[in-house]
């Protein structure tokens, strides 16, 4: 019997909200009250739905009295603070699209995304845990009575203490910005005349991908809608079954879809309680938060959460009512969800996937998956999203073949920020009309509509003209005893022009395995051609103790081919096989 097409379609139900952010937030803070919306363990600093109902009227007021307008962005750096939710509650109110700008960011990058980005104002802390962004803000403000690289910049606001010096930019503190909200010329018929332009296909959040070139290249800022991001949080917290009776533990960043989205969003839109136990991941205050504030939703992608089960192990601590959590950036091992089970009590940790693009998340595991698909695929899409598989020219596949994952549904972004041509090359419209995203990752279907993501199309590593994917080889060498983590890379090779080399974390208080050893045991299961021609293990000589990463937690991989590329073509022998 012929497979049948990879093709698949969410269901219908239930149906898409039409609404904004702001008109959710009064929703909220009817509903809920007094009842804990946030908590900042390490700021002392609990907010309620009506407090942040109340802070989001007050900020808006401040943001139109100083001449903001219905399409003016807002650029916000910071950690995981409570002024973060308020300035982006405060924009989406009244029209101000939120530009959430990466906490990694030099002080070039961070020019290069606001300028990118035509923001009018910009929040940005002083300090990021023990980064100090004293530079960060000088650039910003300028030298002159006016930034001459940044032209429509008109305000920078410092979330603690002030900023002295000589300031092109007018500065401002957080509490006098705030202050100007309670103007006499700022009533609330102002704001409602303001909040009654905002439709809910208006873009509320710009988010740059990963791909940001700090002030070269093209960066790209994905537009997402209020539509895109308050059904998609509302979708992904169903499939956690939340309540107002859950407590989130949310240690990704804010800047990135997983914290903004996934993590207050998802809260935000069912009524629970939701914790930032730092400004940065910071393990020891995480650790401390899911006993503290008896957690019971855990966020996270795959490095944190071992190194919370390591910190744990160290402490003897244990959440008492930990029932699932949210994985993204990368699959959760069985052996992984093993020890979760065991230790922290997760009976079953959903996988995530999506894409920036897609605010963020089209494919997600479910509560009641049986486990060889809860730890082996993505699960399937949400409602009102569809999927297909495609080869490279562009022809549907079938079922169990691996091509490009493209998506489409109410998710889809709206377009790159003033970058029509990247849109254009991106976002596909087929024969009827309806508009796909390319996801640029390789993935299967399979015959009951799970997605397995088999690793980004570029990643993908040629041996001697054999398509070889990454993800594969890391997943089955994480299964061995001796290996923590796992990151499979192409190896330049003038025999089969690409060889796979990984890189590796050893399991804490185990003895290395020898790498002979892992390639046999890759070899077994995998076949000889997807042994790893080279180990290269954290710590090692001109290697890193831990993996490069982006600042939302996903493993550069491009900087560890050029890592182990040097390594091996500069004469070491070490990594050889």
């Amino acid at each position: 019997m012929t497979p049948a097409p990879a093709l698949v379609h969410g269901i219908n139900e239930p149906p898409l909200w039409s609404k904004t952010l702001g008109s959710l937030i009064d929703e909220q803070a009817d509903r809920y009250e007094n009842h804990t919306a946030a908590v900042f363990s390490w700021q002392n600093v609990r907010l309620s739905y009506r407090q942040l109902a109340d802070q989001s009227k007050i900020l808006g007021k401040a943001m139109l009295e100083m001449g903001l307008r219905n399409g003016d962005c807002i650029g916000v750096m910071a950690g995981n603070c409570y002024q973060y939710i308020e300035v982006f509650l405060a924009g989406g109110r009244i029209g101000c699209p939120v530009v959430v700008l990466n906490n990694t960011y030099t002080a070039d990058e961070l020019r290069n995304a606001v300028q990118k980005s035509s923001c009018k104002l910009v929040f940005v802390s002083s300090e990021i845990g023990s980064r100090n962004l004293s530079g960060h803000i000088d650039i910003l403000r300028g030298s002159s009575r006016k930034n001459p690289m940044l032209p429509d910049l008109r305000r920078v606001v410092c979330l603690e203490g002030s900023q002295g010096g000589d300031a092109g930019v007018e500065m401002q503190t957080y509490n006098t910005f705030t202050s100007n909200g309670h103007s006499v010329f700022m009533n609330d018929s102002v704001l409602k005349r303001a909040e009654s332009l905002v439709r809910p296909g208006d873009v509320l959040n710009l988010q740059f991908t990963s791909d940001l070139a700090g002030t070269t290249g093209s960066p790209k800022a994905a537009m997402l809608t209020h539509i895109n991001l308050i059904n998609n949080a509302r979708f992904v917290g169903d499939a956690m079954a939340l309540t107002h009776e859950d407590v989130l533990c949310c240690p990704p960043p804010l800047f990135h879809c997983f914290g903004l989205v996934l993590g207050f969003l998802d809260s935000y839109t069912h009524g629970s309680t939701i914790v930032f136990p730092s400004d940065f991941f910071d393990v020891r205050k995480v650790v401390d938060a899911l006993v503290e504030e008896d957690v019971t939703v855990l966020l996270g992608v795959p490095t944190m959460f071992i190194s919370e089960l390591e910190a744990m192990e160290k402490t003897g601590q244990r959440p008492r009512r930990l029932r699932t959590g949210l994985a993204s950036g990368s699959a959760v091992s069985q052996d992984l969800m093993n020890q979760l089970r065991a230790k922290m009590g997760v009976e079953k940790m959903l996988i995530a996937y999506g894409m920036t693009e897609t605010s963020p998340v089209t494919f997600i595991t479910s509560l009641s998956d049986p486990e060889s698909k809860a730890t082996t695929t993505v699960g399937r899409v949400i409602p009102h999203t569809s999927a297909k598989v495609i080869d490279s020219n562009g022809r549907l596949l079938r079922r169990g073949e691996r091509g490009e994952l493209c998506t489409s549904g109410f998710a889809l972004q709206k377009g790159y920020w003033k970058n029509e041509e990247k849109t254009k090359e991106s976002m596909k419209e087929d024969e009827k009309g309806i508009r796909w995203m390319h996801t640029g990752d390789e993935a299967i279907l399979d015959d009951e509509g799970y997605a397995h993501i088999t690793g980004r199309i570029k990643d993908i590593i040629i041996r001697g003209g054999e398509n070889i994917f990454p993800r594969e080889i890391e997943e089955r060498l994480m299964q061995h005893p001796g290996v923590n983590e796992a990151s499979a890379v192409a190896i330049k090779d003038k025999r089969y022009g690409e060889v796979v080399g990984c890189f590796l974390k050893e399991v804490e208080g185990t003895f290395r395995p020898k790498n002979e050893e892992l390639a046999k045991w890759v070899g077994q299961l995998l076949g000889r051609h997807k042994a790893p021609s080279y180990c290269f293990w954290l710590g090692d000589a001109g290697i890193d103790t831990d993996f490069p990463k982006t600042g939302s937690g996903k493993i550069k991989k491009h900087v560890l081919c050029d890592i182990g590329n040097n390594v091996v073509h500069n004469g070491s022998v070490k990594a050889r096989l």
